[in-house]
Formats: structure tokens, C-alpha cells, sequence
């Protein structure tokens, strides 16, 4: 080496350390020259009457002027309806200018768009893109319009509305475009489909499993794309671990079909790496499975008598749950709070109904033999043929209240919700947080114990066992393995979530505004509980889907080390940020609203 190289080479060592720091500063800053702020209506190069006409015309007459039936210029026959099915998530996803949440405290309100594009193919999804990026509008996709975080929801802008692009199609022998990979039972599903339709068809018709939600009124398209917990991971997996194929539009209007062998570092973007911001997916495939002969379920509800025994009975059930449900064979959730009360809402595939009661035997013969245990509601297992498990039919002859019928005329005969669901629907959420709990915790009981104990006294936590893959099925973890969600779920027993929420506050709909001084305790409390549970697991991820708000080191906490990859995919099929959602990947070149470049580039 020359004395001028090694010279150079002694002044930059300083500057190593520095690297990555950098990388990840340009990471954003290398878009600065291509971002450009959006326009809103009334600003200059705002697309003219002229103009929107053109695009009608372009998606056959699919484009609808927004007006929330809450506005108080709607006409009252609308705004009556609009009352009256409140609280029928069906009627909600079947308007364009509502979403499923609310809003978020001090956060976000749910607020129409000034257009939408009724997509109903590929190519309307298409025209829609391109006129946005033409025009440099602030672009929403909506398809079940679940998202907590209002990703499918901004006003001032266009949305592509995929409701109607709800078809679901089963083959028996599926290959991939480009593919030489054996053919296999799989579903092909359109983007505005929601889950009760894909269970409906896979399910009740043709006798086979597929990865799902399990809120039956989720949108197919959004769960794949943020990763895709259902009751049942443990043993077959997230759906987007599942996914084989998708068509999907880019911010360059180009309709893609992409799989392992076609873009994978699209396709594998997709799964997982949050739904609006790599482009418009309109169609999946997902492989499918058989079913076993039975699904059911376990529930019931213990009271300790104080503090003490509580944290007893906490540490029963997770020895009870590491024993004999860490496995393929159980999912959902254990409840710990509510003074000091345990509540069961579990499920099962693959076992008997006796199987199952023999299973609960020993934890509730360690509950019952003590004086400081009231059993409230007692443990109740059922079990049914697995084929009936999102039969409407079938529970309304058989468990008549356990689902809800979408009530307006004409509805769909499949069209049900779970009842212990409804509580969901138009919330407006005060706080939500979620965080994995390592397996290895279940090894050092006092440590998860005392978190737990602790985080129940400051707010009622969810423990859902089937949001964590581990003790699960080790075909399943290897396709999940083979995503963008955080690798923190590969080892995680549980996904807790801690989170409060108040009835629906559409803007308009009621005289008086939301309780903000309510919804800032419960944020208070529920920041409180999660402090306990990240003492014992303070680096661990959250699910992107089900998250804070508010969260800092959001890309961090929702990749982890496959942030990176998604990065670049964004860069590279997205450069001039058509595409922004609340906390998705490269959001954070943009302002709060998505309208402004963070970079102070020209507008």
C-alpha cells in the first residue's frame, strides 16, 4: 500500500463506526430528488371536472364522488340508514367513505375521500394509479378497511376501493406463473374479499382449510399483505407464510402477477411488509389444506380472591399452558385482568371433544381443590365437524347467538360475524399495543409471572397464543420464516395486547365530541402495563396490524432485520412515494398526512 493510501485509510477509520447510521439516513435522503408534495383540491394542479371525467369514463363509469352519511349535508334518509346498521360491520365495509375504525385518540378520524374508483378489475385499479401519479394526488387503498392505524383512510385524497373485486376461485392444481414447483390445492381470492367469503367457499363448500383471520369481516388482501394471524397458526401457519401468488399494481400503473420465481423481492415484500405502501394488490393465491375432523373451543372465567392468589393462578396457567397447549393443537387467548380474573377463550383443531376436557382436566382440578378461586363462568368445551366451523347455517340451527347475521335485506346468506367480535366494530380506539413474548420465558417463570401480574394490575392483557409461533407446527414456522414479519414471531409463545377503546365516533355523529380526557387515562394505563411486559422482553417486535399508534422505532419493532430489504423494494418499484401509509415502510419521508416530503425538496 502507498504512504498516501495508508494515510487515508488511518483518517477514515473514525468514520466506520458511523456507516450504517449513514446508510440508513440516505436510505430516505436518496429520495429527495424524486418526492414532490401532493396537492390537495383547490390548489393549483388539482385535476380539473374535465379531467375526472376522463377517468370515469376510463374505469366504466366507476368513479363516486364521497359524502360520509354522517356529514350533516347527507340527507336524512342516508344519515338514519347509516344509524341505524351502526353496528353491522357489513354495512360499514359496503361504504365507501367509511372504514371499520372510527379513529385514534388524539391520533386520526375517519374522514372520506373526495373520489373513489369502485375497482371491480385489475385495470380500473390500474387507471386509478396512473391518474394519481400523474396528477400527484394522495392515493388510499381500501379493501375490508379494518386498519386500526387509518392506513385505508385519508381525506383530500383518491381511493381505490376494492370491495367489489371479491371473487374467490378454488383449484385443485395450482402452479405458479414461471414455475416448475409440483401443483398443489390452493385458492386464488380477490382483494375486496373478506374472510367469511374465502372460509364460506374453502371451508363450507368444498371441505378444505385456508390461513385466515379470524374477524370474519377482515379483508382478505390487508391481512396477507401485514402478515395474517388466525386462530389456527400454530398449526398451519400466517397466511401470507401461505401465499403463492399475487397480482398486484405498481406505482408505475403495470399490472404484475409475482411469486418466488417472478419479482420475488416484491412478492416476498408482500407478505408482510404492511399493506398500501409497495402498491394495490388485487388478487392472491393461497395454498389450501385438509381439514382435520374437528375445530372447538374451551372458555370459562376464574376470579382470584386478592392479588395474591392471582398471580398464583397466573402462574398455574402458563405451567399449565406450557404443558399441555404449547403445540399445534391450541390457539387464541387467556385474558388476565378485570379484578383479578382469568378468562378463557381458547380453540383447538385435530382433537375430540373429550380429548380436549381431559386436556383442562388438571388445571381445573388445581383451580377447584382451592378455597380462593371462584369459578364464574365454568370451562365449557365444544366441539363440531370442522366443515361447520364458519357455517352460518349450521349455527344458526345449532348455537343461535354466536354469530351475527349481516340484518339488511337481501344480505348475503353467509354473511356473519362472530358476536364476541362486535365489539369492534366503529371503535374508536384510546390505545393499542402489542408486543411478542419470547418462548424462553415459559422456562423462567417467576420473571414472566411478575410481568404479567404486574401489567393485569395496571390493565386487562391479552395473551394470544396463536400470534406466536412457537411450540407450533415446524412446517408452518419454516414458511413464515420466509417473510417480511418481524423473525421475532418465529420464537415467540404469545403476542400480548393491551389496549382500550370507546364506542364509534364518526365525525358528525354525535353532538358532543369523544371523551379525550378518558381515552388519556386509558392510554396512560395501558402505556403503564406494556412498560411491565417490555421489562422482560424489551427489544421484541410488535405486529404491524395491531400496534401503537404512537410507536417510535416502528421500523424496527415491526421488521426488524428485514426492514433493509423491504426498503430497497420500496426504492425500487415505488421511488417518487405514490404510496403512503401511517408507519409503512418509507413513511418517513413524508409529513403526518402524507401530502408533504420530509426532505425539505421542492415542491
Amino acid at each position: 500500500m502507498h504512504r498516501r493510501d495508508l494515510l487515508k485509510a488511518v483518517l477514515a477509520a473514525p468514520l466506520l463506526s458511523l456507516l450504517p447510521a449513514q446508510r440508513l439516513l440516505a436510505s430516505t435522503r436518496e429520495l429527495v430528488p424524486r418526492l414532490r408534495r401532493k396537492v390537495r383540491p383547490g390548489e393549483p394542479g388539482w385535476p380539473s371536472d374535465a379531467r375526472w371525467d376522463e377517468l370515469r369514463r376510463k374505469t366504466g363509469g366507476r368513479l363516486q364522488k364521497l359524502q360520509s352519511p354522517f356529514d350533516p349535508e347527507a340527507p336524512a334518509a342516508v344519515r338514519a340508514e347509516a344509524v341505524k346498521h351502526l353496528k353491522n360491520p357489513f354495512y360499514l365495509g359496503d361504504q365507501p367513505a367509511l372504514t371499520q375504525t372510527s379513529g385514534w385518540a388524539d391520533a386520526w378520524l375517519s374522514r372520506p375521500s373526495v373520489y373513489a374508483v369502485a375497482a371491480e378489475t385489475a385495470a380500473d385499479v390500474a387507471a386509478a394509479v396512473d391518474f394519481a401519479r400523474e396528477h400527484r394526488l394522495r392515493l388510499v387503498v381500501k379493501g375490508g378497511g379494518h386498519s386500526y392505524q387509518g392506513t385505508s383512510d385519508a381525506p383530500d385524497s383518491l381511493l381505490v376501493w376494492t370491495r367489489h373485486m371479491n371473487q374467490v376461485q378454488m383449484h385443485d392444481d395450482f402452479v405458479p406463473r414461471d414455475s416448475a414447483v409440483a401443483p398443489q390445492p390452493a385458492v386464488s381470492v380477490g382483494a375486496g374479499a373478506m374472510w367469511i367469503d374465502a372460509y364460506s367457499e374453502v371451508t363450507t363448500r368444498s371441505g378444505r382449510y385456508v390461513q385466515g383471520g379470524g374477524c370474519t369481516t377482515v379483508g382478505v388482501a390487508g391481512l396477507v399483505q401485514s402478515g395474517g394471524f388466525g386462530s389456527f397458526s400454530k398449526r398451519w401457519g400466517t397466511a401470507a407464510g401461505n401465499l403463492l401468488e399475487a397480482e398486484v399494481v405498481t406505482a408505475d400503473g403495470r399490472i404484475r402477477v409475482v411469486n418466488e420465481n417472478r419479482d420475488p423481492d416484491l412478492f416476498w415484500a408482500i407478505k408482510g411488509g404492511g399493506g398500501g405502501s409497495l402498491g394495490v394488490v388485487t388478487r392472491l393465491t393461497l395454498r389450501t389444506f385438509a381439514l382435520p375432523e374437528f375445530f372447538g373451543g374451551a372458555f370459562g372465567r376464574i376470579k382470584a380472591s386478592s392479588p395474591a392468589a392471582f398471580r398464583a393462578l397466573i402462574a398455574e396457567a402458563m405451567r399449565f399452558y406450557r404443558d399441555a397447549l404449547f403445540n399445534p393443537h391450541w390457539g387464541e387467548q387467556m385474558t388476565l385482568g378485570g379484578g383479578d380474573t382469568l378468562t378463557i377463550s381458547m380453540v383447538f383443531q385435530g382433537l375430540t371433544k373429550a380429548e380436549a376436557e381431559t386436556c383442562w382436566a388438571p388445571f381445573m382440578a388445581w383451580v377447584t381443590a382451592r378455597p380462593d378461586y371462584t369459578v364464574v363462568e365454568p370451562l365449557t368445551v365444544l366441539a363440531l365437524p370442522a366443515r361447520h366451523f364458519w357455517d352460518a347455517e349450521f349455527f344458526r340451527q345449532h348455537a343461535p347467538g354466536l354469530m351475527v347475521d349481516d340484518d339488511r335485506a337481501g344480505a348475503p346468506d353467509n354473511h356473519v360475524l362472530w358476536a364476541g367480535d362486535q365489539g369492534q366494530v366503529g371503535w374508536f380506539i384510546h390505545a393499542y399495543q402489542s408486543t411478542w413474548l419470547p418462548a424462553t420465558l415459559l422456562e423462567t417463570e417467576t420473571k414472566l409471572v411478575d410481568a404479567l401480574f404486574d401489567a393485569s394490575q395496571a390493565w386487562d392483557v391479552g395473551l394470544h397464543f396463536n400470534k406466536g409461533l412457537a411450540g407450533g407446527a415446524p412446517d408452518a414456522i419454516e414458511r413464515a420464516r420466509n417473510t417480511a414479519t418481524h423473525p421475532d414471531v418465529l420464537g415467540a409463545f404469545a403476542l400480548a395486547i393491551i389496549g382500550g377503546s370507546g364506542g364509534p365516533a364518526y365525525p358528525g355523529l354525535h353532538r358532543t365530541p369523544p371523551d379525550l380526557a378518558k381515552a388519556r387515562r386509558d392510554a396512560a394505563a395501558v402505556d403503564k402495563a406494556m412498560d411491565a411486559l417490555r421489562k422482560v422482553a424489551p427489544d421484541a417486535g410488535s405486529y404491524v396490524s395491531e400496534s401503537d399508534y404512537f410507536l417510535r422505532d416502528w421500523q424496527q419493532r415491526f421488521w426488524g432485520a428485514n426492514h433493509p430489504r423491504l426498503a430497497r423494494t420500496k426504492r425500487r418499484h415505488d421511488p417518487d412515494g405514490l404510496f403512503v401509509v401511517h408507519h409503512g415502510v418509507g413513511s418517513e419521508a413524508w409529513s403526518a398526512d402524507g401530502f408533504v416530503p420530509n426532505t425539505g425538496s421542492p415542491g
